[in-house]
């Protein structure tokens, strides 16, 4: 197998770090976005240490431009990319009744429509090749719902629902387009909680624990690769069994 480029957003902390981490040492050279570059080198001088070879841009996911010259500096810098890990994703939680226009648009316009301007950019050299691999991380609450998240949750169902239309509309062509569904996984994002929350969360996962990076970036690691060739249009749900 020739070596092949995958692209992470968010891969600066977190679950995007951990699946740039299992695609470097799966082979693939991999392109590091986020938004802000010094966070980003300290995950590429990880996985370089390893023997890895890493490109890192920043992209702000909000801003379809951004998103647009991201892509042309890394596809001039590294080659076309054959594998989209869209896992970059942000929260601004309240209650529905009360929830500004600010903050349902910077959420969906992170969480969904930046996904969305992110396929665009690499489905015409996949198609021309014949081979593609598009994950996107969307959320256990994107299928159960959660109270007090109706924007976050509205966009991670959404982005199921672009899976699935996607997977339909590209498989002529060899690209398969799927989703992961974390659970509770212990990030940055959940360090916040209270202890009482998280006790919470554990109690009602039946594998009694909190999910990990690594736990996700392992079913990334095998949507991307060759072997799940025959899988798409499909939503993994990495959650402890929280939701069945």
């Amino acid at each position: 197998m020739s070596t092949r480029t995958a692209l992470v957003t968010g891969a600066s902390r977190g679950i995007g770090r951990a699946c740039a981490e299992a695609l470097a040492a799966a082979g693939h050279r991999i392109a590091l976005a986020a938004r802000t570059a010094e966070k980003l080198e300290e995950a590429a001088a990880g996985i370089r240490g390893r023997g890895g070879e890493t490109f890192v841009v920043e992209m702000d996911l909000a801003d379809a431009e951004s998103v647009k010259a991201a892509f042309a500096k890394t596809a001039k810098e590294f080659g076309r990319i054959d594998i989209l890990v869209n896992n970059a994703g942000m929260t601004k939680d309240g209650l529905a009744v009360r929830m500004k226009k600010a903050d349902w648009d910077l959420i969906l316009n992170t969480n969904l429509s930046g996904p969305f301007w992110a396929i665009q950019q690499v489905l015409p050299a996949m198609m021309r090749e014949r081979w593609g691999r598009i994950v996107n991380i969307s959320s256990v609450v994107g299928e159960m719902g959660n109270a007090g998240q109706a924007n976050y949750v509205a966009s991670k169902a959404g982005l199921i629902g672009l899976t699935k239309s996607l997977a339909r509309e590209v498989a002529s062509r060899n690209i398969t387009v799927n989703a992961v569904a974390p659970g509770f996984v212990a990030t940055d994002m959940t360090h916040g909680l209270t202890d009482e929350l998280k006790q919470k969360m554990i109690e009602q996962t039946p594998l009694g624990r909190m999910g990990t990076p690594e736990d996700i970036a392992a079913a990334v690691r095998f949507l991307s690769s060759d072997e799940a060739g025959f899988i798409t249009g499909h939503v993994l749900d990495v959650n402890g069994g929280i939701y069945m």
